[in-house]
């Protein structure tokens, strides 16, 4: 299967848009619709980019996963200052932190089985664990919505087995 990079992320500031969903209740598509005809109104946006982030509130969500869970989804874009946030958008700081990096090249719905890869096998067998730190992908030139050919990065927060987070 995929091999991740290992890198160390510095602190990341987005711009952006969020909302409050569950893998059963997917409003991903609703969100992005929102936030793209608006994104040219970030100001002091860092590369071209886009961040679709998670934020799961519970450290455990994986380990007792339930798909009516509830997290918080993002579509945003990195900006060099919170100095101009457009209205009704938000800003976040993704922690600096260490991170395994997979590149995905496919259809969003075979995105799950690359998670399902990362969780269930790769996680268990590393010399790593999951980090409670947001989750996202970035989606650069070679993206193309759902489609076969479209390539992205995702970002899966980790820390050797033997840390603590400074969260917890």
């Amino acid at each position: 299967m995929i091999k991740p990079t290992i890198q160390q992320l510095p602190d990341t500031k987005l711009v952006g848009m969020s909302v409050r969903m569950s893998f059963l209740n997917n409003r991903i598509p609703e969100l992005w619709r929102g936030f793209m005809p608006r994104k040219k109104e970030v100001k002091n946006q860092v590369g071209s980019e886009l961040y679709s982030v998670e934020i799961y509130s519970d450290p455990t969500y994986f380990k007792h996963f339930n798909p009516v869970s509830q997290f918080e989804k993002w579509a945003a874009v990195s900006v060099s200052d919170f100095d101009s946030i457009p209205e009704s958008m938000k800003s976040m700081i993704i922690p600096a932190g260490l991170y395994a990096v997979f590149p995905f090249k496919g259809s969003d719905s075979e995105a799950p089985k690359l998670y399902q890869y990362i969780i269930g096998k790769w996680i268990p067998n590393s010399t790593y664990e999951l980090d409670h730190r947001p989750h996202f992908a970035v989606m650069g030139e070679k993206y193309k919505n759902n489609d076969s050919e479209s390539e992205e990065d995702f970002w899966i927060p980790i820390r050797t087995k033997k840390e603590k987070s400074a969260q917890e």
